[in-house]
């Protein structure tokens, strides 16, 4: 655990080596997956917010090495450095547009498409291209999946077991849908 309910940080954190899931815990208890960062990444952000606020926690996936910057020391460093501010508020700015477009995706897409979407976004941007053309990726439990797009780990369990995602993991990959 890096920081949770019961540990709360005002800190920003920079991901140095492996991976780490950040989530937030639902009214009903559920957790649900915020996003999994690794290095050169930055998570953390909403201890600028204050501990009142904080209903998140960061734990690592694997052996894992973390900076951190109290918010005191980051909002010091943007009054002396400005760009460092601008870049800080294009990096939120992003990720706002990708929470946005996943909300989006919870409103219109079934659970199987969310799935995909999910399994591809991950191979985007945690994935290493193998010589044959294939992607690695870390693995991933149906448990963490399931709390990344909404739904149970049985239904995962279903999904992933079903042709039809298969299928539609072979046509967007070479449609190149998002």
């Amino acid at each position: 655990m890096i920081y949770g309910r019961s540990q709360v940080s005002n800190s920003i954190y920079l991901v140095i080596d492996g991976k780490v899931k950040v989530c937030r815990t639902a009214d009903d208890g559920r957790q649900v997956v915020v996003d999994i960062y690794q290095p050169d990444e930055f998570f953390g952000e909403s201890g600028f917010l204050g501990e009142q606020h904080r209903r998140e926690e960061a734990m690592a996936l694997d052996a894992t090495k973390v900076m951190t910057w109290s918010t005191a020391e980051i909002e010091e460093l943007v009054l002396r450095r400005p760009r460092l501010g601008i870049a800080l508020v294009q990096l939120l700015a992003l990720r706002s547009m990708d929470f946005g477009a996943r909300i989006e995706s919870f409103s219109i897409d079934n659970i199987g498409r969310r799935l995909v979407r999910a399994l591809i976004r991950f191979s985007e941007r945690l994935g290493h291209q193998a010589p044959d053309g294939t992607t690695d990726m870390m693995p991933f439990t149906h448990e963490l999946l399931s709390q990344y797009v909404g739904t149970s780990r049985e239904i995962v369990t279903h999904y992933i077991n079903r042709d039809s995602l298969r299928e539609w993991l072979k046509r967007d990959a070479t449609a190149g849908e998002d």
